[in-house]
């Protein structure tokens, strides 16, 4: 468990996020996002529940960066505790979990946000503002337009921005090859394992390296031009489960 110095609270202040995620890697790729975004600034990090029970005891906080999958308890029974605990910090749930009826019960226990794994900071980055958007709006509202536009700050009005070309599906295919592939694979072999040409299998695979989530090193040893293998970066901020 890692604290960083305190930070006053009151109007104005910095949002305090903790960072809870098992991964010490990934825990410190999000403190890092957290605190490129204006307004925000992590106050800790914990790598099980237990750790993060006890920071919260002794550290305000008010949003939960909060992974899923933790080595003591799952991430929602974290959360259901700390609520019948009287803590009220919201919470933003970091995992590669795609289950609906998580999703709902998240709802119930504060969960205002998901990221799902693989994600990049531009993903993270909009899920904090728009959180920031949602937790600034205050006094009486005027009618149902108001209250309906303070909730819709939550929710992002589609899938993160990808560069012109790409598509979610195919990159989520990509990435699921080169997770899955412990030695590494290079663009031809991603090319058809996922069913597209080696070109278009390149340009989603330096989008993953861009990303932070995979890297690319020279294959030596052929007649020629080294070819290029590409490994997905464990504990990587787009880290799956």
């Amino acid at each position: 468990m890692t604290e960083v110095p305190e930070v006053p609270t009151g109007p104005g202040e910095p949002i305090r996020v903790l960072v809870v995620e098992d991964d010490p890697v990934a825990a410190d790729a999000h403190v890092m996002y957290v605190g490129r975004v204006p307004g925000f600034v992590a106050v800790g990090k914990a790598h099980t529940g237990a750790e993060a029970r006890r920071l919260l005891d002794r550290t305000p906080v008010d949003l939960l960066l909060l992974d899923l999958h933790l080595p003591d308890a799952h991430g929602l029974q974290l959360a259901r505790s700390l609520r019948a605990a009287g803590y009220h910090a919201d919470v933003i749930a970091v995992t590669s979990a795609r289950d609906l009826t998580v999703v709902r019960e998240g709802v119930s226990l504060g969960v205002v946000q998901y990221v799902l794994k693989p994600f990049t900071f531009a993903t993270l980055r909009d899920r904090l503002v728009r959180y920031a958007e949602f937790r600034g709006a205050a006094g009486e509202a005027s009618g149902q337009d108001e209250v309906d536009r303070a909730l819709a700050a939550l929710r992002a009005p589609g899938p993160a921005a990808l560069p012109k070309g790409l598509s979610a599906p195919t990159l989520e295919r990509v990435t699921e090859a080169v997770r899955e592939a412990t030695e590494g694979l290079t663009a031809a072999g991603v090319a058809e394992e996922v069913g597209i040409s080696r070109i278009t299998a390149r340009r989603y695979l330096e989008h993953l390296v861009e990303a932070g989530r995979a890297e690319r090193k020279p294959l030596y040893g052929q007649v020629g031009r080294p070819e290029l293998v590409y490994r997905w970066v464990k504990g990587g901020a787009g880290k799956g489960r």
